[in-house]
């Protein structure tokens, strides 16, 4: 049976897709950030699946992940993620750094550890980004950032290893009912309290616009197992996409706004996120 690995796979995306897979005859090992929650997953497995205790920002644990895994591995499923709000102008640099540590710096650590062993499988990457990483909209610049360079490196990877007969896919889901849509508004409370005073009265009225809009996005938020349903047609179909667009309307969205004009595009932006007219 084919053996895939699935980072972030406590909650959310990750596990939906762990579970799926298992449940396809894939034996899975889920990466997870303590013992309950890999207790938790594998119990959800059917024997399928194994938890392993990773942080894909510690380098120590990549370093010692070529030990943890079996020798066949015929895929990786990238989906580790965080989400930094604010706006740009008051958003502290660490938070920043953090923002790409997990979303990028991490994805890419993990791929590079497998890749010996996906080469040998001539095996599958698969990339999960966002819509965000082709729109980038107010309040959510760090996370924009992370994925527009997520989807750069894979475009790149995509190519650089086809040779080898490694097939490479980014996954764009827009608004996924997790824990990260979920727990949005105490997510966002956490990051207006990362700014210094001075930031929250510039952008008091962008900080309460935004607010509003959180509950309509967690209404449209789609179910995780459409995700789940696209990494896998990524893994095992003959020829997979480069990217997979989930849903018809982010399809709509992402297609309009590569073809709309900055001059219309921006106010429709502003006001679906919140921004206001004058500060």
């Amino acid at each position: 049976m084919p053996t895939v690995l699935v980072t972030g796979a406590s909650r959310g995306i990750g596990r939906t897709t762990a579970v799926r897979l298992a449940q396809a005859g894939w034996d899975v090992i889920g990466t997870v950030r303590s013992a309950a929650d890999g207790e938790a997953l594998e119990s959800a497995g059917n024997g399928r699946i194994s938890a392993l205790t990773l942080d894909v920002t510690d380098a120590a644990q990549i370093a010692a992940l070529d030990a943890s895994l079996p020798q066949q591995l015929d895929a990786v499923v990238n989906n580790a993620g965080i989400v930094v709000g604010g706006p740009v102008e008051g958003l502290p640099v660490d938070e920043l750094r953090r923002q790409f540590e997990v979303n990028v710096f991490g994805q890419v650590a993990v791929t590079q550890a497998v890749l010996p062993r996906l080469r040998a499988s001539k095996g599958r990457i698969v990339f999960v980004s966002s819509v965000s990483g082709r729109i980038s909209t107010p309040m959510t610049g760090a996370y924009n950032a992370s994925k527009f360079a997520l989807e750069a490196l894979g475009d790149a990877l995509r190519l650089e290893v086809k040779p080898w007969g490694i097939k490479v896919s980014l996954i764009e889901p827009a608004q996924t009912d997790t824990d990260l849509w979920r727990l949005a508004e105490a997510a966002f409370d956490d990051s207006f309290a990362t700014l210094a005073d001075d930031q929250r009265d510039l952008y008091a009225k962008h900080m309460k616009g935004f607010r509003k809009t959180i509950p309509i996005s967690q209404k449209l938020a789609s179910p995780a197992d459409g995700v789940a349903k696209s990494i896998e047609h990524a893994l095992t179909a003959k020829r997979p996409r480069a990217r997979y667009v989930i849903g018809a309307a982010p399809k709509a969205q992402a297609f309009l706004m590569n073809l709309t004009p900055s001059v219309i595009g921006d106010p429709i932006l502003s006001r679906l996120t919140g921004v206001p007219r004058r500060a």
